[in-house]
């Protein structure tokens, strides 16, 4: 019995091995799982041994292969030009901290002229009403009131002549509106940094810019200092001139524009009509309307630097001449009240910082006026492909009037019908 059954466990087939292999191989070549990608390790070769690792990492090692003569010189001028634009951002800093200390000294310029003339005045004004009070035997000190009161009035109308003449608030004004646009420059070159590599087209544009600024806001007094009583009132530029690609004689190449914005780089009909409307609103209110109120703040201030220095001299005048028996008590008069009144005036100009306004109202006619020259060079670059992004543009244009898009939107109709009506008080900025 016990013969038979070893005769038949050997004569009965063996298992078959093929299970046991696919399990082995599955156990040697896992798969690695990455979303939807399946990766699988590469089989080992036959001819490196398991138990040899140096050989097994020789042979799994990549193959180094230097770079080519094109890209390496393509990273070389990429960071060329990055340089370029980061020392370009360092001229710009720079010239933040200078605007920024001067900008304070002329601060405390107009300041400490303000008041120091004005002691300077109110005392000449006291000297001489106290040379009128009759003492005994006190001719003397008569003289030395008189003296000193027609001293300090000359000194207070040359001080006044040349405070008048430079406009130490003006001044301070320029260098906050130029460490200001210097800010936004450091900031737009951080953006393209960040965006994208930067091109010779950035640094060429951001140079560009740091010299219009630099013309526009000058750190010197004399010479280059900006004109504080121009004839003409203009804007002021402080951005480099775009050019167009066409000529504004020419007729505008309407593009049929499809549904699709970024076939037509988010430029529609529409979106150009709203644009168009905005260029209107901006050129017949805004503009017009801050060089209307710049010319305003410009005569007052020519008529009170002009005024200050007459009435201080007349009082020194008026001064020296007190003890005269022919003129009688008017020479006096005209010392004493003169003195009060320059004292009002200068503090009126100086104190209310008439020149400063001004500033501001050539300032903020430029904002609206680098507004239009962006929307006029948009709309007449016939490729939509060449102009800004539609949808990017509208957004600026937005935040830059102080308005949410739809009611950007909405002005377009508000700029037909303050055309056809005539009148109206709508304004396309409400940030100032």
């Amino acid at each position: 019995m016990a013969t038979m059954q070893a005769t038949a466990l050997l004569r009965a087939p063996l298992p078959s091995r093929e299970p046991a292999r696919r399990r082995v191989q599955a156990i040697s070549r896992p798969q690695v799982h990455l979303g939807d990608t399946s990766l699988s390790l590469r089989k080992m070769p036959a001819s490196v041994s398991t138990a040899d690792p140096l050989k097994m990492a020789a042979t799994e090692a990549p193959t180094y292969q230097p770079p080519a003569r094109g890209h390496a010189a393509g990273a070389g001028a990429d960071d060329l030009v990055t340089s370029k634009l980061y020392a370009v951002m360092e001229v710009a800093a720079d010239r933040i901290e200078m605007h920024d200390i001067i900008g304070v000294q002329r601060d405390n310029w107009n300041l400490l002229l303000l008041n120091s003339i004005n002691a300077m005045t109110l005392t000449a004004s006291i000297s001489a009403g106290l040379s009128s009070i009759p003492l005994d035997g006190a001719s003397p000190h008569h003289a030395a009131f008189r003296i000193s009161s027609a001293l300090l009035y000359s000194a207070a109308t040359v001080m006044l002549l040349a405070v008048n003449k430079i406009q130490p608030s003006q001044l301070a004004e320029e260098q906050r509106n130029a460490t200001r646009l210097f800010r936004q420059l450091v900031k737009k070159i951080q953006t393209t940094l960040a965006l994208r590599n930067p091109t010779p087209a950035d640094v060429e544009d951001a140079v560009d810019r740091v010299l219009a600024l630099d013309t526009a806001y000058p750190l010197p007094l004399l010479p280059g200092m900006l004109e504080k009583f121009p004839k003409t009132i203009e804007p002021t530029v402080w951005w480099p001139k775009r050019g167009r690609a066409r000529s504004q004689s020419q007729s505008r190449h309407k593009n049929t524009m499809a549904e699709s914005s970024q076939s037509n780089n988010g430029w529609n009909e529409g979106l150009e009509g709203v644009m168009a409307g905005i260029l209107k609103m901006l050129k017949k209110t805004d503009t017009e309307e801050y060089l209307t109120f710049g010319a305003l703040a410009l005569s007052i201030n020519k008529v009170l630097a002009i005024t200050g220095p007459v009435l201080t001299g007349v009082a020194a005048a008026g001064a020296a001449l007190s003890d005269s028996a022919i003129l009688g008590p008017w020479p006096l008069l005209l010392a004493v009240v003169g003195g009060a009144l320059a004292t009002a005036v200068n503090t009126l100009e100086h104190g209310a910082q008439v020149g400063m306004i001004f500033e501001l109202f050539r300032n903020n006619a430029g904002y609206y006026r680098q507004l239009e020259e962006e929307i006029e060079v948009n709309l007449s670059e016939t490729d939509v492909e060449e102009r800004e992004n539609g949808e990017m543009f509208e957004l600026k244009m937005a935040l830059r009037l102080g308005r949410s898009l739809s009611d950007l939107r909405s002005l377009s109709s508000s700029s037909s019908s303050y055309k056809v009506n005539g009148g109206g008080h709508e304004h396309a900025g409400k940030l100032f």
